[in-house]
């Protein structure tokens, strides 16, 4: 597991990479992979992007995330070195939700074992529609 500090360094560099133009990739491309001072950018399975504050990487719930994405894309994805989180766009805005909400470490566990094994497919936001209204 990268530690929230290590993936700030990362970050940092990252974005000096980006403005010095390296990689030989065009401004526009790269400009989507930067995020706003003191967050981190990942995507969903289905390809939406997220701007994560840093504090949030430390949290019951992104953790085993992070650990779900490593098992399943390795440290460095096929998609250019993004952080890509096996679950869709759905799934990811209730984890925020639950974030935001500082929602106790129980309930993060317990919505982490009801979206065990089924992250990465269709079935994981199947059952949030209810929930996703209760957090907004």
């Amino acid at each position: 597991m990268i530690h929230p500090k290590k993936l700030a360094q990362l970050a940092k560099k990252w974005q000096r990479k980006v403005a010095a133009g390296a990689g030989g990739q065009q401004a526009d491309e790269c400009c989507s992979t930067v995020a706003d001072k003191g967050h981190c950018v990942v995507y969903s399975a289905d390809g939406a992007r997220f701007e994560v504050p840093l504090a949030y990487l430390g949290t019951t719930v992104f953790v085993e995330l992070l650990r779900m994405a490593e098992e399943e894309f390795g440290f460095a994805s096929s998609e250019g070195g993004r952080i890509m989180l096996p679950c869709d766009a759905t799934v990811i805005e209730y984890v925020l939700c639950l974030v935001r909400r500082d929602a106790s470490e129980e309930v993060e566990r317990a919505f982490l074992s009801s979206i065990a094994g089924h992250c990465h497919g269709q079935d994981a936001s199947m059952g949030l529609t209810h929930q996703f209204a209760l957090c907004t």
